[in-house]
């Protein structure tokens, strides 16, 4: 959705790379090391005769625990209270990469919520759309009626600063 709200056109391909074998507590070092695994499984699988771009977020609470994406409903619930009347901190990592080019980016918004309202919140459970998404939190969905503050790009919340891309790849 970003790449195409900035007219920039893509394949969008899956490679393989378990998350789960990343061990630290730290969300920067997490996000970058995940992007960065994505990359080079990309360049595995599909060589430089074209660009490749990775990328990966995650969301780190005011106390600096990692929420990644959520495994089932319960988790999901256990995620998104933890965020509800709280600060968070997206955090997202790139990595563009071309023959002759490799460009990196690690970025934060970070976000102030309201309280959930209950019905709304187990509304949004019930949906589904938490799944797959870091922290269960869909900023741009959900989550945005109960923004307070935000400081950061909303690109960075959701998965890519595009803005800063663009002058690698032309744009």
């Amino acid at each position: 959705m970003l790449l195409e709200k900035f007219g920039v056109a893509f394949t969008q391909k899956s490679v393989e790379y378990d998350e789960e074998q990343i061990v630290t507590s730290d969300a920067k070092d997490f996000v970058y090391t995940a992007s960065k695994g994505k990359m080079e499984a990309a360049v595995r699988q599909f060589g430089l005769d074209i660009p490749l771009l990775c990328a990966d977020t995650v969301i780190a609470t005011k106390d600096g625990s990692i929420l990644r994406k959520a495994k089932d409903v319960e988790d999901a619930r256990r995620i998104l209270m933890l965020q509800s009347g709280s600060s968070i901190s997206i955090i997202s990592s790139l990595h563009y990469r071309t023959k002759s080019l490799l460009f990196t980016d690690i970025s934060a918004t970070h976000y102030t919520f309201a309280p959930f309202e209950h019905d709304d919140f187990e509304a949004y459970l019930k949906s589904g759309l938490w799944q797959g998404k870091a922290g269960a939190c869909m900023v741009e969905g959900f989550c945005k009626p109960y923004i307070l503050s935000v400081n950061g790009l909303e690109s960075t919340a959701m998965g890519l600063r595009v803005e800063v891309l663009l002058p690698w790849i032309g744009r």
